[in-house]
């Protein structure tokens, strides 16, 4: 087996992020799930754009954030995601270029428009996703960069990707790609609608031992081991992969590699303002902990780090120096 010369390569949707302050009575007014995502089609994200007040733009999508994250922590990282040909389109792919991530993907054409993410932000903090996915779920098989997913040493997926029909298909082309280049497959839940859907195949994955990394969150993995006992789920998963990675919030994060488990707290905020990307980073700081042969604990803290500096601002992009972050708290 080769050298890797990147770090990760992910597959994930490419989506430009437009979020804006709300207060409760309009998410309740627009019949919106409080901290969830749902899936929306052309004329509802039209319907929920009116209703939103002043907005930032930001490119997205779940695994473009956890590279954008690695990259800003000084990782070799490429990109795979389908944007159109329109100006949401020119913007994602020239925002992922310049943090200096690979972004081979071609454009297709004008139609369904790039993909965006309606975000509604309360005053506590939290972030109901309205996600209409565009282009991004017409992602093909054969607009994978085989080259780039054989020269990365981790290739990771999100599940929000999972549930299109076509991206499916890719993702399972590129999960074969890695493994027969020995490379090792990271792959995230996203979020438990998507388990819900697709619970069936993830936990097929798991037991053919696809997949190396896995990242889930308090919830998902209860909804992916089909028991409300955090623990039990924990120890269902646990064998199936050879690390897992589970956020807990507030109460911090914990991770099991080949049997030995570490956990740690979470790292205080003064305030949280918004927290779109909180597990995105999260990943991006565990993976980069990996790539640069840290221990299990000190990349949950790198990861813990990460998720503390984007729920600190609007937006799931860094604004502060990731890198400056980690060596005052590692050093």
């Amino acid at each position: 087996m080769t050298a890797a010369s990147l770090d990760v390569v992910a597959v994930g949707n490419a989506i430009v992020d437009i979020i804006a302050a709300a207060d409760d009575a309009l998410i309740d007014a627009e019949g919106l799930t409080k901290g969830g995502m749902q899936l929306v089609d052309a004329a509802r994200a039209d319907v929920l754009y009116g209703k939103m007040g002043s907005a930032h733009e930001i490119s997205g999508g779940s695994a473009a954030n956890t590279i954008a994250g690695m990259a800003a922590l000084g990782r070799k990282c490429g990109f795979i995601g389908q944007v159109a040909d329109d100006q949401f389109g020119k913007v994602f792919s020239h925002d992922i270029r310049a943090i200096g991530v690979d972004f081979t993907t071609p454009m297709r054409g004008e139609e369904p428009p790039t993909a965006q993410c309606l975000i509604f932000v309360t005053p506590d903090g939290q972030r109901t996703m309205n996600t209409f996915l565009g282009a991004s779920q017409y992602l093909p098989a054969k607009a994978l960069d085989k080259v780039m997913i054989e020269r990365a040493a981790v290739l990771y997926l999100e599940g929000y990707l999972w549930d299109p029909e076509e991206p499916r298909a890719a993702m399972r082309e590129a999960i074969a790609i890695a493994k027969n280049a020995g490379r090792k497959v990271a792959f995230t839940l996203s979020d438990n609608f998507v388990i819900s859907r697709h619970g069936d195949d993830f936990r097929a994955l798991l037991n053919a031992r696809d997949i190396d990394i896995l990242f889930a969150n308090e919830g998902e993995i209860c909804t992916l081991m089909d028991t409300e006992d955090f623990e039990a789920a924990v120890a269902a998963a646990a064998p199936l992969v050879p690390t897992l990675v589970v956020t807990r919030s507030e109460k911090g994060a914990i991770a099991i590699q080949k049997g030995v488990r570490a956990a740690v707290a979470a790292e205080p905020v003064d305030k949280v303002v918004d927290t779109t990307g909180a597990g995105d980073l999260f990943a991006a700081g565990f993976l980069a902990g990996q790539a640069e042969g840290r221990s299990l604990a000190d990349s949950l803290i790198m990861g813990s780090v990460c998720a503390a500096e984007i729920i600190s601002h609007y937006g799931p992009r860094p604004e502060a120096d990731l890198k400056a972050l980690v060596a005052a708290r590692l050093g």
